[in-house]
């Protein structure tokens, strides 16, 4: 069971990954509203995947998402993002993001990118 941190600050969103993503060989072990939240749950629950927005209070995904390449710079991380956000997108991909999602995105399209993701796992190691 590949093992799930899914960050977004829209709890319907949280919830809606976790219910799609379920149904295959994931588990949502962890669940963020924000990114300082997402780097407290990194460093507890020691996630395979992080699913992560990137517009959130707090702290942006951006930003967490380099405070948790700083901690593993192999860690796997997917931004998720609205449309219109492509500029935000670049500069994740530039600061290590490993893949992106747009929403709204459909069901089949998340597991795609997961199973991909999950195919790097060990690999890098």
């Amino acid at each position: 069971m590949t093992k799930l941190l899914v960050v977004d600050d829209a709890s319907f969103m949280r919830l809606s990954i976790k219910t799609m993503v379920e149904k295959y060989d994931f588990t949502v072990v962890a669940e963020a509203g924000n990114g300082v939240e997402a780097l407290e749950k990194y460093k507890i629950y020691d996630p395979d995947i992080i699913t992560m927005d990137i517009t959130m209070p707090v702290m942006t995904g951006i930003e967490a998402l380099k405070e948790i390449k700083k901690i593993n710079p192999k860690a796997i991380i997917i931004m998720v993002s609205a449309m219109g956000q492509e500029g935000l997108v670049k500069e994740a991909v530039i600061h290590g993001a490993s893949s992106f999602i747009v929403k709204p995105f459909k069901e089949q399209t998340l597991i795609e990118v997961l199973n991909k993701m999950k195919g790097r796992l060990g690999k890098e190691a």
